[in-house]
């Protein structure tokens, strides 16, 4: 990092700064905790992903400049509780780059993505050890505060690392239709709340494995499906609007057609 490259991260801890100070910052900032802050953080990590998605790089750097205010707003309160401040939180991520990748930064040698992989999970689970975590398992590690979706798709493969695994797509498949077979008889029987909160949670982790199964990314598939359906819709909208209607109010035969004329026109 160069000079004037410090003087702009300085910059910009001295603002998060002010902005804390209790005498002469702002209100809202002071009165924020770790609590507080951590959905905003959550929302600007998808924000760069969604910047990333419309391949948008004016917005990307914006996106990505307030994701790094996140991280010194987090770093500030912890310093004024004198737990670390922004400096430490940079040499913890310098010294684990360097520590996790030893084929790069020392002598290590390994013959494949795949062997690096495994070893990385061997340096994790030293560090583990080294911190005096005692969860030896497969699944040892894997974050709570993940999207649920991205939990399952990290449990599934810690234990496939063990050979817990389905052995393709095709029985992948077979199990989302027993599980959606499961869900039609527990709603045939007026199952309540916690029978049908289970047999879905059992759909949506199949579904999860499936994406998994055939490389495609969980949730850049539901982000593309959103996607659809509300450019779909706002059509419709469009449609009935130029009927000299609106769409509420329409029988859903008549919203359905519009949904399919809005489909056809998009082939």
């Amino acid at each position: 990092m160069n000079t004037t490259q410090r003087r702009d991260v300085d910059a910009l801890l001295a603002i998060m700064a002010r902005l804390r100070d209790r005498g002469h910052g702002c209100p809202w900032d002071v009165a924020q905790t770790f609590d507080t802050i951590a959905p905003y953080t959550i929302e600007e990590a998808y924000e760069v992903v969604d910047a990333i998605d419309r391949k948008d790089p004016v917005a990307l750097k914006d996106e990505l400049g307030d994701l790094l205010l996140q991280v010194v707003f987090h770093a500030r309160m912890a310093e004024e509780q004198g737990l670390f401040d922004f400096n430490d939180v940079v040499a913890a991520i310098s010294d684990k780059l360097v520590r996790r990748h030893p084929h790069v930064f020392g002598d290590a040698r390994y013959a494949d993505a795949a062997e690096q992989s495994r070893a990385w999970d061997e340096i994790k689970r030293a560090e583990r050890a080294a911190s005096g975590q005692a969860d030896h398992s497969a699944l040892a590690g894997i974050a709570r505060g993940l999207p649920e979706w991205q939990r399952a798709l990290k449990l599934c493969d810690k234990a496939a690392t063990v050979g817990f695994d389905w052995p393709g797509p095709e029985p992948v498949l077979d199990k989302l239709a027993e599980e959606i077979t499961e869900v039609r008889a527990e709603f045939a029987a007026g199952s309540g709340h916690d029978r049908l909160l289970d047999e879905i949670g059992d759909v949506a982790f199949v579904l999860v494995n499936l994406a998994r199964h055939a490389q495609v990314d969980f949730s850049a598939a539901l982000r593309h499906a959103n996607a659809k359906f509300e450019r779909r819709f706002r059509r419709m909208e469009q449609l009935a609007a130029q009927a000299g209607g609106k769409l509420e109010g329409k029988s859903l035969e008549q919203q359905d057609a519009l949904w399919n004329r809005a489909k056809a026109e998009e082939r």
